[in-house]
């Protein structure tokens, strides 16, 4: 089993949004002094495995509303689906980029300008290409009191990151956003080099 960052639970509220009133729970990395979030809704501890995404930070994405990537989309459609069925959560990291933070997915959006993909950035930067740690995960969920999950995703990093942690995850549900001019390059490449699952792959 892969080890675990132990996070540390800070405090929850209530969250309203246009889909409906969350639960916002937070949490602090202790040897990394990072602060992370998760969204529930409903009885999350309950034996049905839970709906639930584990979304990366991406401000340009998820607040600015840029149309590189199809982060803000896949945000607003896990809350939507989760909002629908009355259940689950969303785990918010704090790993813009991939991991490599903000100012350096500026740069690394600099050289895609001028013709690299985004792991061509990013590994031209002198980082991999995906740094994001998923073990700060289990904390997470064992505070949201789920073992097991229905993951939104289309990456299989994901999937096998939640395994090693033993948390059993019993279905995939893909969750693809619309392409459009700015960001085929970029779906081209999770596909073509990061091995995410589009349509109807399994």
């Amino acid at each position: 089993m892969e080890k675990t960052v132990a996070l540390r639970f800070i405090e929850s509220s209530k969250l309203p949004t246009r889909w409906g009133t969350f639960d916002i729970h937070g949490f602090e990395d202790p040897f990394k002094g990072k602060e992370h979030i998760a969204i529930s809704m409903g009885d999350c501890a309950s034996d049905e495995p839970l709906l639930i995404r584990i979304h990366s930070e991406c401000l340009t994405g998820d607040a600015l509303g840029s149309m590189r990537c199809d982060c803000g989309e896949q945000l607003q459609e896990a809350m939507k689906r989760i909002s629908e069925k009355g259940r689950g959560a969303i785990l918010y990291l704090r790993q813009e980029g991939r991991g490599i933070g903000l100012v350096n997915k500026i740069r690394a959006y600099n050289l895609q300008d001028q013709g690299a993909d985004t792991v061509e950035a990013n590994e031209r930067l002198g980082f991999g290409a995906d740094m994001r740690d998923y073990s700060i995960c289990a904390s997470m969920l064992d505070h949201l009191g789920a073992t097991e999950v229905r993951l939104m995703t289309n990456n299989p990093r994901k999937i096998d990151a939640l395994k090693a942690l033993g948390i059993n995850v019993v279905e995939r549900e893909p969750i693809q956003a619309d392409s459009n001019p700015h960001n085929v390059q970029y779906l081209s490449t999770k596909a073509g080099k990061l091995g995410h699952m589009f349509k109807d792959e399994k």
